[in-house]
This record gives C-alpha cells, structure tokens and sequence, in this order.
C-alpha cells in the first residue's frame, strides 16, 4: 500500500509499506492517552484536538489529506474545524471539500475559534512567523510550514523563538524529513563518540523543475483586489507594490515573499545535520546562488544556490543545490535529496540505499573497525503528524522538529541570503543574536 501527499515543491512524498509497520498499534496508543487540550483540561480518550488550517493553497491541501488520513483511516481523535485564506475561491474550496464547519477570510478570527487547538500554517513565507506568534498567544499548538521565517525577518524569528520558549505550546516546524529515525540514530551515534570529534557535515538538494507556470499556476488570470481577495493582507511587512497575479500566485518567484532554493528545499536537508552535529549558530556563513536555468522576466530568486556554515565548536556545515538538475547518486527514491555524510576525527557516517547507517573509519583510527547500523524507520509525512499530535496529547515540546532547531537553522540560511545579497561573509554575533 502506498499513499502520496503532494505539495507546491514537488511531485509527491511516499508513504511506503515499512513506514506503516506499527502504525496500528500507535494509533491505539495514541487514542488511549488522555489529551490534555489548549486550556489545561484533561479530556477523555475520545475526546477529539480541533485543528485549524491558516492558508487553503497547495501545501495545505496536501496537510487535509494527511489529517483526514488520520482521522479516518487511523481513528485517531482529530477534526478539521475551521480554514482561513485570503482569497475567497481557495478557502471555500478546501471548506466544501472536507466539510469544514467554519471558515473566514481573516485567520485572526480562526485564532479566535475556541474549537481550534491547533493550527496548520500553510502561507507565503513571510507571513509564517507572525501567523505562529499570534497563534501560541492565542493558546494554540503550532504545525508551520517551512521556512519558518522569510530570509529577510531575522528580528522575527528571533522574537518568535523567545514566545515560544516562554509559553508551554507545542510546536513542529513542517520538515517532514525529521521523521525518519535515521538522523536520530546518528544523532545518537555522534553524541556517544563513535566518529570522535565532529569536523563536517554535507548536503544538498537537486531537482529539475521551477515554480514558474506549471509549478505555480495562476487560478484565476482576472483576479483583483476586493472583498474576495485581500492583497493588503498578503503583503504583509514586505514592500508595498501594486497588485500582480504573478505575486499572488507564484509568489515563490519573488525575493520578497521567498527565498528559492535556500529557503524552500534547503531546510529539508540541513535542519538534520544542524541536528546530529549538535552545533548552535554558526560564527559565519558564505553563499553563492544564481538564476541558471529558469530566467522567467518577473523572477528575482536563484535556481541554484550554495553556502558554507562556519560554527565556533569547529564545525563546518556545506550544503549545494540546483533546481536545473534532479541527479543525485546518494538518493534512492529519486526525489533529488542528498543524504548527509557526517564527518568526524576518527570516521564518517553515511546512508546506504536508505536502509542503513555505515560508520567509515578514517585511515587514523586503527582501533576502530567499521560498522552498519539497520535504519529502524523510513521518513513519513503522516507520522510527522501523528509525532505532534503525540506531543500535543502529552504536553511535551519535544517534537521531532521544534522550535529551537528551527531556529538554529533558519539563521544558517538567512545569512547565506545576506552573504549572498551583500556579496561578502555574513557574521553572527553570538550574545547579541545579530547579523552583520
């Protein structure tokens, strides 16, 4: 049995026959749990996590199929119970679609829902952030899309890391890679010594395919302004421009909505190296990038882009990419991800056919030998899910992808973006958190 979720940056993400070994039984365990909800009340085994969905367009309608998967196939307890976009068609599409009893064009009065526990931020990128700050003041648990800043809102992710870190709401950044227990294991493998010190950590990302036409169709080419459609709202902080189909609809053209490569795919492929590596923020971060295949007339962000992480605990961090190119050796499913090699004094860890973890001495470590360590489970979209919903029964922050990783990691990308744009080393200051 295979079940596919699709999103706005790639054709789908299998959910393959070995990573539902055990979901039955998690399912039970899950609907068995008492659930304590957003207002501190313990409720019965049955009783249901209402979940809202902020942004009605392509990602969020992978995230319904997901949730309904789970509600109706898994039994657990969760109901879709509200939807908020800005523009009219989308919302009342989703809403007809799942039966969704409320729905408003203004996401502050889903916050204001007392049905809502939980909410599904699927919005241009620079509404992210915000949009998941007044959901944790408004008692709300968070699953937010990636990235979960735009490039440009250091002073926005900074500020929401601390509203999170101060209220006891659960959060899971949307990197659904974080679920498969291979970079767990590593993790676990680093911390115990088995590389030695740790030196360098690789990755990349490749995939032929843009977000120009068929990427990010325009719904509707007459589409304007109106009670129906609020480009006011979609701006956002970004710089007031006047209305575009273009913007609105394929904003991941645009710099000041999106970041390409750096932003959209790199966070699937760094948030677990930032991890297994257990670095903090970096001291300084180079980037490179280019429009190299896709010079659509309105597009200002890169097709292809690279960085280098420089870290205090000397570490350094490489990730590479283009979207003009899908081939990658390291990835069989095809899907263009380059799985990590870590690298440490005494030997490097790798993947092999997405089945196991091998452990590489180096010509140095001749006490020790070299070892494979069976991968327990495969990365599953679904499971990313339920590992939140989980959470959100137990109370527990410690999400597969929570906010403090995201963070570390959004600041390697938001300064290969300023390195980029200033064409010149980005440096960061540790005790004062900024960038120059």
């Amino acid at each position: 049995m295979t079940m596919k979720t699709t999103n706005d940056n790639s054709p789908g993400a299998a959910i393959t026959r070995r990573s539902f070994i055990g979901r039955t039984a998690l399912a039970t365990a899950a609907i068995s749990m008492p659930f304590v909800n957003t207002k501190g009340q313990v409720l019965g085994a049955n009783s249901r996590i209402g979940i809202g969905f902020i942004g009605a367009g392509g990602r969020s309608a992978s995230h319904f199929t997901m949730v309904s998967h789970i509600r109706n196939d898994l039994k657990e307890p969760v109901e879709i119970v509200a939807v908020a976009d800005i523009y009219r068609p989308r919302m009342e599409k989703r809403k007809s679609e799942y039966k969704v009893p409320n729905g408003y064009l203004d996401h502050r009065e889903l916050l204001a829902n007392k049905d809502v526990d939980l909410v599904c931020i699927a919005t241009p990128d620079h509404h992210h952030g915000h949009q998941a700050m007044e959901a944790i003041q408004a008692g709300k648990d968070v699953y937010c899309e990636k990235p979960v800043t735009h490039w440009r809102q250091v002073g926005v992710m900074k500020q929401l890391a601390e509203v999170a870190a101060k209220s006891d709401r659960v959060f899971q950044l949307g990197t659904q890679a974080m679920s498969d227990s291979a970079w767990r294991q590593m993790k676990k493998l680093v911390k115990d010594g088995v590389i030695g010190q740790p030196l360098f950590g690789e990755t990349g990302f490749f995939r032929t395919g843009d977000w120009g036409e068929r990427g990010m169709p325009v719904d509707d080419p007459n589409a304007k302004p109106g009670p129906d459609l609020n480009w006011e709202a979609f701006l956002g902080d970004s710089p007031k421009v006047d209305f575009s189909v273009d913007r609105f609809f394929r904003w991941r053209l645009f710099q000041d909505y999106a970041g390409g490569p750096a932003t959209d795919l790199f966070p699937h492929c760094l948030t677990q190296v930032v991890d297994i590596l257990g670095v903090g923020f970096p001291s300084e971060v180079v980037g490179l990038g280019s429009v190299n295949r896709y010079p659509y007339p309105l597009r200002d962000v890169p097709d292809t882009f690279s960085l280098i992480a420089q870290y205090p605990e000397k570490v350094t961090i490489s990730v590479i990419g283009t979207q003009g190119n899908n081939y990658e050796t390291t990835d069989p499913r095809g899907s263009g991800q380059r799985q990590p090699v870590i690298r440490g004094w005494d030997g490097s860890l790798t993947i092999q056919q997405n089945k196991q973890i091998v452990f590489t001495p180096t010509d140095t470590a001749t006490n020790k030998d070299r070892q494979v360590f069976p991968i327990e489970h495969g990365e599953d979209n679904v499971e990313h899910w339920r590992n939140l919903l989980d959470c959100c029964r137990r109370r527990s922050k410690e999400t597969w992808s929570p906010i403090g990783l995201a963070f570390r990691t959004q600041t390697v990308l938001q300064m290969a973006l300023k390195a980029w744009h200033d064409g010149k080393t980005c440096h960061f200051d540790a005790a004062t958190q900024t960038m120059s």
